[in-house]
């Protein structure tokens, strides 16, 4: 431990030259504290009004009327105030390709006003789809200051376009290229042959779904699954930062979470600075729009590379699925060698790496199958620094092994709970042990967060539920899957060949068994990728998937899922060795994190909700935003009496307490 002590005596005075490095250089991009609010998403739906929707609908009602039916009930399960319109084609004139009209604009949602609106609306005319889906774009509102959000064109059309000029599909594309947050997904109605073609090219390069729509219950139906799958849009937070497409004038970035947008074989390089005793840890999430259409070998690769290109760790995630696009995270971290003779163990200039790899577009440039999603993708960056431990502090063994949370452990029983699962990392629920409940959407994936600390591990059970399902869905199978993720964001479970993280999906019941190692210190020098990341405490984050092709299966909506979630062990005070059981009340902190008092809060709070020091102890209240309050989530910085450290709000003036290395502080980009 000595040569570490002097790692860490010397660590301040570098971090001071690479703060006055930094200042002296524009970052922007750490200027603001990370945004956040309401999702701002929104929604027009494009009614087809042509002649053709005055037909029977082979129930004794019209299309059109059907169709009102399906509109009325769609509103009534967007959520209050979420920003609706209505846009209807061939409702004007008996013919005519310029006829369309918004008889309701995307404002907060006025079910009332929605529902006037269609009932006044009556069969006429043509079907010009390529003009109204151009229209539609430009009805909805575009998000306030940078944020990012799903705005949704949701189109309903009996047939096919009829005007020729312009191109549906074409303009569908033309429409997703420029807007990475557009979605256009399609209903045909009672369609087949070249209009269900049609309407199936326009979701695919809209990035979004095709739904069929039989009859009047199946057209409800798929409607209400695209609005909310719309108005339940991942929720990002961070600060918007462009990366550049070579380490050469990559933007320097301070620890926090960032958003930024990458197209298919792109790279983006980001600049940091990084002293020689911390763990960094660097998560990528992209976020395609759900559903659209992916290959198996798509993927999102993250690296950490030396200033003189060696690679100090890398990673790659891909979807192993090819029903359609969800949320893809993948991470890496430097971690210095005990030794701390490794290449990637010194103080100096770093490049943290984001690649998309696309079966539609290879990183050497070849092209290859054309069936992948070409738009951009939003992705959202988290960028962490964790502090060494205090001198003289020897941490326990590493917990490589499953133990007690293998496949065969008991978890909670009896009533579940109702939950209403985040849309992502940022928003999503607070659980603990128990039995919850919650629906889920085909092509929705849902959030949840479990605290564990030191010494514990998160095992749980996914359950699909078992579902009334189509005639004609006889052997038609989508999928259920489940991804637990580390406070830091690391991907676990997946190859530690204890748990499988998908299960085929019928509508019969189904489930998946998860979980991780005991958090320990020293995982991070073990090899396993299921073993390495699980070595601080804090909130893990469940993410719980159901398949798109699931809407070709269910009845009903949504599917019910059920989590049987279990948190095994005692919570140790700290990551050193023989570490007692860690008191239900907040103590005075421990000598392994140099006396740094731990604050109040609830006992979600205690259990890992909000910022945890070195040791594991809370630092203060915090939300489920970065990385899930983790210690590591900040800058962390250690030399004599002080250091100099940025903050959102400026310098920050941090004070050593009995020469311990200092605890860490939340990132703010």
């Amino acid at each position: 431990m000595a040569h570490n002590h002097h790692r860490i005596a010397t660590a301040g005075a570098w971090i001071g030259a690479v703060v006055v490095a930094l200042v002296a250089g524009a970052l922007p991009a750490a200027a603001a504290p990370v945004e956040r609010g309401e999702a701002p998403g929104s929604l027009v739906m494009v009614l087809d009004s042509s002649g053709s929707m005055a037909d029977d609908d082979g129930a004794g009602r019209t299309r059109m009327e059907s169709a009102r039916g399906a509109v009325g009930a769609v509103v009534d399960a967007l959520p209050d105030g979420y920003p609706t319109g209505l846009r209807v084609y061939g409702a004007d004139r008996t013919s005519g390709c310029a006829d369309t009209r918004l008889v309701r604009p995307v404002e907060a949602l006025d079910r009332d006003a929605v529902k006037r609106a269609v009932a006044g609306v009556r069969p006429k005319g043509d079907t010009p789809i390529g003009l109204s889906l151009r229209e539609a774009a430009a009805d909805l509102p575009g998000p306030e200051g940078g944020a990012t959000g799903t705005r949704t064109v949701l189109l309903i059309s009996d047939g096919e376009d009829n005007c020729g000029t312009p191109q549906p599909c074409r303009v569908a594309g033309q429409l997703t290229e420029a807007d990475a947050g557009l979605r256009i997904d399609t209903v045909g109605f009672q369609v087949e042959g070249a209009a269900r073609e049609q309407l199936q090219c326009i979701a695919r390069a809209g990035n979004g779904r095709y739904y069929d729509a039989p009859d009047a219950a199946a057209l409800a139906r798929q409607l209400q699954r695209a609005a909310q799958l719309s108005a339940h849009g991942y929720r990002f937070e961070g600060k918007p930062v462009s990366g550049a497409a070579s380490a050469d004038g990559a933007p320097a970035l301070l620890p926090g979470q960032y958003l930024d947008t990458i197209g298919p074989g792109e790279s983006r390089y980001y600049a940091v600075g990084l002293e020689s005793v911390s763990t960094v840890n660097f998560a990528a999430t992209a976020v395609p729009q759900p559903g659209a259409a992916i290959g198996v070998s798509d993927g999102l690769r993250t690296a950490i590379v030396s200033a003189d290109g060696a690679n100090c760790d890398t990673s790659t995630e891909r979807f192993h699925q090819r029903e359609g696009a969800t949320p893809l995270t993948s991470a890496v971290s430097r971690i210095p060698s005990e030794q701390g003779t490794r290449v990637c163990d010194r103080a100096g200039s770093y490049r943290l790496v984001v690649e998309r790899e696309s079966s539609g577009k290879g990183l050497d440039g070849s092209d290859g199958s054309d069936g992948s999603d070409g738009a951009r993708w939003p992705v959202e960056l988290v960028y962490g620094v964790e502090a060494p431990l205090a001198a003289g502090v020897t941490p326990a063994q590493s917990a490589p092994e499953y133990g007690a949370g293998g496949k065969q452990a008991r978890l909670p029983a009896g009533s579940p709970k109702a939950v209403r699962g985040g849309t992502g990392f940022n928003d999503a629920a607070l659980i603990g042990p128990g039995v919850w409940k919650d629906t889920v959407l085909p092509a929705q994936t849902l959030w949840y967060r479990v605290p564990a600390g030191w010494g514990q591990q998160v095992r749980y059970d996914v359950e699909f539920a078992n579902e009334p399902t189509l005639k004609r869905a006889t052997g038609t199978y989508s999928y259920g899957s489940t991804h637990l993720f580390t406070p830091a964001r690391f991907p676990v479970g997946r190859g530690g060949g204890e748990f499988t993280p998908s299960t085929p999906y019928s509508g019969r019941p189904a489930a998946i068994r998860m979980g991780s190692v005991p958090v320990a210190w020293t995982n991070r020098y073990e090899t396993r990728p299921a073993v390495r990341p699980v070595h601080a405490g804090g909130d893990f984050y469940l993410a719980v998937t159901l398949g798109a092709r699931a809407a070709e299966i269910a009845e009903n909506p949504r599917i019910g899922v059920v989590l049987r979630v279990a948190v095994l062990g005692d919570e140790l005070a700290g990551p050193q060795h023989g570490a007692p059981v860690r008191a239900a009340e907040a103590d005075g902190g421990t000598e392994a994190d140099g006396g740094t008092e731990a604050d109040g809060g609830t006992e979600a709070d205690r259990g890992g909700g909000g910022n945890v020091d070195k040791a594991g102890n809370p630092a203060a209240a915090g939300d489920s935003s970065g990385a899930g309050g983790a210690g590591w989530t900040g800058i962390a910085a250690a030399a004599g009496a002080g250091a100099l450290v940025i903050t959102a709000g400026g310098l920050l003036f941090v004070r050593s307490r009995r020469g311990a290395a200092m605890r860490t502080t939340r990132g703010s980009a």
